[in-house]
């Protein structure tokens, strides 16, 4: 056990010892001056900035559909990139958005059409997944969803034969 050891040691050590070359003068100037560009570009971000990060339809009626355009624009310094555009359920749906990149300083729109469904205030949020810092941004929608008038005749009428 005494030889393994010694000779471990002996392997180590001159390991350790046979570098005795200074790897700090391999060290290229113009690789470092890349890769502190590459490093502060890499912290850039489109920023979105909405005209609104909320709607509200007001009062509706049941089963009335309504839509509203969010127009937003690229603040930051990169290219915004907007992959998807998703509601948080199937009554909500958006649309007509670029899913060109967006130069800083240019502005886009995206539609979201509500079938209004529901009943008394119903909220849904409208996710936006984009190249920004935090990789998501939302907005939101809101009606108070009235009852049909109508809905008690309709339930009421006799099936045709």
């Amino acid at each position: 056990m005494k030889k393994v050891l010694v000779v471990l040691s002996a392997i180590c050590l001159v390991g350790f010892t046979s570098c005795k070359e200074d790897a700090t003068k391999k060290i290229d100037a113009e690789n470092v001056a890349a890769a502190a560009e590459r490093d502060a570009k890499a912290n850039v971000f489109p920023v979105m900035e909405f005209n609104k990060t909320e709607h509200d339809f007001g009062e509706i009626a049941s089963g009335t559909p309504v839509e509203t355009v969010f127009t937003y624009k690229n603040v930051g310094e990169a290219p915004l990139v907007i992959t998807d555009v998703k509601s948080s359920c199937g009554c909500t749906i958006p649309k007509d958005w670029s899913r060109e990149p967006l130069a800083p300083g240019e502005s886009g729109k995206f539609t979201v059409k509500f079938n209004g469904k529901g009943t008394n205030k119903v909220t849904k949020v409208v996710t936006v997944t984009a190249n920004t810092k935090t990789g998501r941004e939302t907005v939101k929608i809101s009606a108070f969803v009235k009852p049909d008038p109508n809905a008690a005749q309709k339930a009421n009428l006799p099936m045709a034969q």
